[in-house]
């Protein structure tokens, strides 16, 4: 017993000395002690630069709030270091400086890093409030992400198959890039200032193309393009997963995603995405871009708009970068149509989407398994078809349907005939 209590005496006399409260700064005290977790203690601590974190089992834990008054650079940057951890700490901007293009915290090229328990406040960036690029083996848990949405204008003037751009809403909660083995793990990410309203939409134009090319994008239709505006003006996702042909095995595991444009989007890889719950984002999840081997099993999709579960190629698909071979099981979508973003679809929207690609080479999506999942709804269904399966020469092909309790929307229970 004596022996315990002298290594826990211990222990805090070492944490008590290698706290950033000893030190000038809190990067002063990472660059004194470097390969060294140091203790932050509760109280605020005020940044007009952000605080680098390198080396190995270096990084940064304890109840402090980290406040980032430079709109033009993230709260902390993590690079190039290994075993690296952040724990525990808040991390927030000030009144006028919540809107930003940085990251709350961002690791790049980093190896067996360890994001946990962190609360990353009012970093209102399309960037990602939290973001991982080219790195391995990472975890994300336990995190807090809150109000990370910001008013923008996207801009696809430089892509020749678009060719416009527009004002609208934008921001991501969670984001991973050019990664592998990635672990997503019981986050929480929830946004509550932009919600779609109508009001929000007149007031700043959303929607509204600000600017596009002589020429028509390759890929958008004639109608969209004389119109000059897009239905689509929430942009973002509450979790991303992107960079097909590179990101790969990645688990989103036990997820709350509120309030978000896109709940889940993926662009990768041999993925597992369960037990996650998605309320009321306009679109539930999508996989597309290459997305290969994706298993999407035992999530709660509640009040989406657009669909709640997509699969299509798209435009970076290629005859090595193919969709499909996936399975969605045991997945409840309840309350469809009831979200906030109802107005902005309609009626005519859809539970399951299953679609061609965004080009005529687009390989079509291929061997999906659809099984025991259950769409139930309050009163009156709000979508045309529980399934939609587009047509065409690139129609998804090798769609097996089981067990499954789809009950009809307006004009039916799917478009087309659901194979067994």
């Amino acid at each position: 017993m004596r022996h315990l209590l002298a290594l826990l005496l211990l222990a805090n006399a070492s944490a008590a000395e290698l706290s950033v409260t000893s030190y000038p700064s809190i990067q002063a005290a990472l660059d004194a002690n470097p390969n060294r977790m140091i203790f932050v203690p509760a109280g605020d601590y005020v940044i007009t630069d952000k605080i680098r974190v390198r080396g190995e089992r270096s990084g940064l834990f304890g109840p402090g709030r980290i406040i980032q008054q430079n709109a033009e650079q993230p709260v902390i940057v993590v690079e190039d270091a290994k075993e690296a951890e952040i724990r525990d700490l808040t991390l927030t901007r000030p009144e006028g400086k919540m809107e930003t293009r940085q990251e709350g915290i961002v690791a790049i090229k980093c190896r067996d890093l360890v994001i946990d328990n962190v609360r990353v406040i009012d970093n209102r960036s399309p960037a990602g409030a939290i973001a991982v690029r080219e790195s391995q083996n990472c975890r994300i848990s336990r995190c807090l992400v809150r109000n990370y949405m910001r008013l923008s204008v996207d801009d696809r003037t430089a892509n020749k198959d678009l060719g416009y751009a527009f004002n609208c809403t934008d921001g991501t909660g969670i984001s991973v890039s050019y990664s592998t083995g990635t672990l997503i793990e019981g986050n929480r990410v929830t946004e509550d200032n932009m919600k779609p309203t109508p009001e929000l939409k007149a007031k700043h134009k959303l929607g509204d193309w600000i600017k596009k090319n002589a020429e028509k994008g390759s890929i958008v239709n004639q109608a969209t393009w004389d119109l000059s505006y897009t239905d689509a003006w929430q942009q973002g996702s509450g979790i991303i997963v992107t960079a097909p042909m590179v990101s790969d095995l990645t688990r989103i595991l036990g997820n709350h995603i509120e309030n978000a444009a896109q709940g889940i989007d993926l662009h990768t890889d041999h993925v597992i995405v369960s037990n996650n719950i998605i309320v009321n984002s306009f679109m539930g999840m999508k996989a597309m871009h290459g997305s290969r081997n994706v298993l999407i099993t035992g999530n709660q999709f509640t009040r989406n708009s657009l669909w709640a579960i997509g699969l299509m190629p798209g435009a970076a698909a290629n005859a090595e970068n193919f969709d499909g071979g996936s399975i969605i099981a045991n997945n409840i979508i309840s309350d469809f149509g009831h979200g906030d973003a109802h107005w902005i679809w309609g009626d005519e929207r859809s539970p399951f989407k299953f679609d061609t690609g965004q080009q005529p080479d687009d390989p079509p999506l291929t061997d999906v398994i659809i099984t025991g999942n259950v769409v139930h709804s309050i009163g009156k269904p709000r979508y045309k078809y529980a399934v939609i399966i587009a047509g065409g020469p690139n129609t998804p092909r090798g769609m097996h349907f089981s067990n499954n309790l789809f009950p009809a929307g307006a004009q039916g229970i799917s478009n087309t005939d659901l194979p067994p």
